[in-house]
């Protein structure tokens, strides 16, 4: 299979090859989640919106490592299976969570949601993440925080859990882990990559114990700027995601058949 550039936003005029990129898409982002130990378990998920208030989620009780375009499941919004290969449905909390994001944000192409050791331990923090390096830089006033309330199971949160995140790119669930949300897969797929490393480093910083340096406020606020330009431009097609291209490449060496 030929690796392609990021999957467009889908309408109504959108032809089954699109979809079927979409669906290539995600898995292969499902599959780098599973490569870089990301996963938890059968837990935790990856949705990428399609047309008529739809989008693409994992079954309930596959790995990640097994998650392969054709087994993806189709749900709408008021959380009715419309398509479900595997016949294993899907997991109520993702779904509270991810209908959330997709349901108040229309650029939502793509959300990836994640319960990592790091990324946990840093939404356990008071002060949250913290902008120490170049990585946690691109984060600096584009991060929001949505207070815990249990296992989502509850659809009423969706409501606070939208207005929390309001329009930015990436979400700290607190006591809980991450979120990141793409206009594409290979966005939120990157967003993700990033702000799980920021949050390693900065739990190897504090264990070091030695004084942390701040970058000024007015360095912060440029580098975020940078980032988001970048992100910009390889969204509206400017430049080529050559990143995206990479991590493609790296799913088509190691995960034979997750575009089946």
């Amino acid at each position: 299979m030929t690796v392609a550039a990021s999957a467009p936003i889908l309408d109504e005029s959108t032809s089954a090859d699109a979809e079927r990129r979409l669906r290539c898409e995600l898995a292969a982002a499902y599959r780098l989640v599973a490569l870089h130990g990301l996963d938890d378990s059968i837990f935790t998920h990856i949705s990428a919106r399609l047309p008529q208030e739809r989008f693409l989620i994992n079954a309930y009780g596959e790995r990640f490592e097994e998650v392969t375009a054709g087994s993806l499941v189709t749900v709408d919004l008021d959380g009715r299976i419309l398509d479900d290969p595997t016949g294993r449905g899907i997991n109520p909390a993702g779904f509270t969570i991810h209908s959330a994001v997709h349901a108040a944000r229309p650029d939502a192409v793509c959300v990836l949601h994640t319960h990592t050791p790091a990324g946990v331990a840093v939404s356990c923090q008071r002060d949250g993440l913290l902008p120490l390096n170049q990585w946690s830089l691109q984060f600096h006033g584009r991060l929001a925080y949505h207070g815990y309330e249990a296992i989502a199971l509850d659809l009423e949160e969706r409501e606070r859990l939208a207005a929390d995140l309001g329009d930015k790119p990436a979400m700290v669930l607190r006591n809980h882990g991450l979120m990141t949300v793409g206009r594409s897969v290979a966005e939120a797929w990157k967003l993700m990559h990033n702000l799980e490393r920021s949050c390693e480093a900065q739990l190897r910083l504090q264990a070091s114990g030695a004084p942390l340096v701040h970058p000024p406020e007015t360095v912060s606020t440029k580098t975020a700027g940078q980032y988001a330009a970048a992100y910009d431009a390889m969204e509206r097609g400017e430049t080529v995601d050559r990143e995206w291209a990479a991590f493609r490449r790296l799913v088509e060496r190691r995960c034979p058949g997750y575009d089946a």
